[in-house]
């Protein structure tokens, strides 16, 4: 069963996390105190997305034939 589709998808969806949580860390930065808050549930839900690609593609869509 290949899931490397859904792991390209997933990827997409943690760049755009990434985007979101540096503006939510410039935001911050200049004194947004909701912001930092944002970040850090940002921050929490990229890392959940990055072991699931890393679940569903160990390999990193990486293989020796490519």
């Amino acid at each position: 069963m290949d899931l490397t589709d859904i792991a390209d998808r997933l990827r997409g969806i943690e760049e755009d996390l990434r985007d979101r949580a540096f503006d939510a860390l410039r935001a911050a930065a200049e004194g947004d105190e909701a912001a930092a808050a944002r970040e850090k549930k940002i921050l929490q839900a990229r890392r959940a997305i990055e072991r699931a690609i890393r679940a569903l593609d160990p390999d990193g869509g990486w293989t020796e034939d490519t």
